[in-house]
């Protein structure tokens, strides 16, 4: 896929967090997110400002090691009901500043160093599928931009085809050896560029661009795609088809939790 430009992640960052912001400042804070099997609407937001302050001090510090989550500054969701809001704004324009200043210096991104714009496309995705649980916790319907939820996708499958540390690798279990995954995004405008091919080769996930045979497919708008693949809604969702071996795909989807 042709790559977003910078901006457009620092854009969604603030679109989607404001978006989530206003949803905790009018629904339960109790509230159940099925998405993210048990969490409520506090545990969801608690989590992605704490998210955006701590990939703000990785790319502050120039972390080239990892550091724990709980351990960065201002990271408590505040109990004041009107400072919520706020303070998940603040942790959306403290990551966006920290990236933008950082540029294409050399930070720790999950065992390797990556260019700090690594974690503003990482958060933009990031924010943009947790404000979509909210939403969909509250009844609402998910929107994205095809363009960003075919980025997301490609990040999604990036993932899923890269090294694994320390551990047995769970996704070799998700797709048997010789068999394949076609994801084709359906979007107009995506020009013909939204299209993957997951296969398990010599013992590894690889990650193709582009069209081709497989022994399942799943055809449909970016959006839809994404959710299904991050598993918010499922295979059957009706905007989506598939075509081949569905219980393939059950399978992935079993495997591949995000």
């Amino acid at each position: 896929m042709p790559p977003l430009e910078p901006e457009t992640f620092y854009a969604e960052i603030g679109a989607s967090t404001a978006a989530l912001a206003g949803l905790v400042s009018e629904t339960d804070p109790a509230l159940p997110v099925p998405a993210c099997p048990g969490w409520t609407l506090r545990n969801l937001a608690t989590h992605v400002g704490r998210a955006h302050r701590w990939a703000a001090e990785i790319t502050t510090t120039r972390s080239a090691e990892f550091i724990p989550f709980r351990a960065v500054p201002d990271g408590k969701f505040p109990d004041d009901l009107p400072a919520q809001p706020a303070w998940l704004n603040a942790g959306a324009q403290r990551v966006v500043a920290a990236v933008r200043e950082a540029g294409s210096d050399p930070v720790w991104a999950f065992g390797s160093l990556q260019p700090a714009t690594f974690w503003g496309r990482r958060m933009a995705h990031e924010t943009a599928l947790h404000r979509a649980d909210a939403e969909l916790a509250t009844g609402r319907e998910p929107m994205f931009a095809p363009g960003l939820a075919a980025d997301a996708i490609d990040e999604w499958l990036g993932f899923l085809s890269g090294p694994v540390y320390d551990r047995p690798d769970p996704r070799l279990e998700a797709l048997p050896d010789g068999r394949a995954l076609h994801v084709h995004a359906t979007d107009g405008e995506l020009a013909g560029t939204g299209e993957w091919l997951v296969r398990h080769e010599q013992s590894a996930i690889h990650v193709d661009r582009g069209h081709a045979q497989a022994d399942v497919a799943i055809r449909g708008p970016a959006a839809r795609l994404l959710l299904v693949l991050t598993r918010r809604v499922p295979p059957g969702d009706p905007a989506v088809q598939v075509f081949g071996d569905s219980a393939l795909l059950s399978r992935w989807l079993e495997h591949t939790p995000l």
